[in-house]
């Protein structure tokens, strides 16, 4: 009886250890995990909207020594930049709510964009995640995805001299009109919450988030 009731006592106890021990691994990779996401700017870039996306995406290559071109916001051919180095890459840049999967649209666009511009290679960059289908296209076309996770493992390794804060907080977003008087949105602070608010104010008191999802 004793040795059942120790046996039964040791099997407890390396019950207890083990769930202790994957316990302090889940804690690890969490710290670890938020330590790389705060080092790449992710949480940043997850502020920007779709222009400062590209600023920053430009800075980031230019850094390797690419030459940049970005292409008008329309009639772009399905690219945002034209990298030229020992290659030249299309890039379609796409900053989503990371809930927002980036659908095979992109990858048709951007496929079309390599023809056009004679590239070598095409590309999406993201700061969210691609559908299935997104996947499966990119496969078969040889267009290269780059998603969260790749972005941010991607940063980390270049460690850009110019931030995603610098560019969130100094680059201007997107121009906008106010939907309700047509007068310009300009981007505006409250209780350190940047929005857009119409230039007419106080006259229209429209508001937007910086954001598009």
């Amino acid at each position: 009886m004793d040795n059942v009731f120790q046996s039964a006592f040791y099997l407890f106890l390396i019950i207890i250890l083990v769930k202790l021990s994957q316990f302090a691994y889940r804690v690890i990779r969490e710290r670890r995990y938020r330590k790389e996401l705060a080092q790449s700017g992710m949480p940043y870039i997850d502020k920007m909207d779709g222009r400062q996306f590209e600023f920053y995406l430009q800075a980031l290559f230019q850094q390797l020594g690419y030459k940049i071109q970005v292409t008008p916001s329309s009639g772009d051919f399905g690219a945002d930049l034209v990298m030229k180095g020992k290659e030249k890459i299309v890039i379609q840049a796409k900053r989503y709510s990371s809930k927002n999967r980036v659908s095979l649209s992109a990858v048709q666009e951007v496929y079309g964009a390599k023809a056009y511009y004679k590239a070598n290679q095409a590309w999406v960059v993201t700061n969210s995640y691609f559908t299935k289908q997104a996947k499966e296209l990119a496969a078969a076309c040889d267009v290269t995805l780059v998603d969260r996770a790749d972005l941010q493992k991607f940063i980390n390794e270049v460690n850009p001299v110019f931030k995603a804060r610098e560019i969130f907080e100094n680059i201007t977003p997107e121009p906008r009109k106010c939907p309700k008087c047509g007068q310009d949105l300009v981007v505006r602070d409250g209780n350190g919450t940047r929005f857009f608010g119409c230039s007419s104010f106080p006259s229209c008191r429209h508001t937007e988030k910086l954001i598009r999802k």
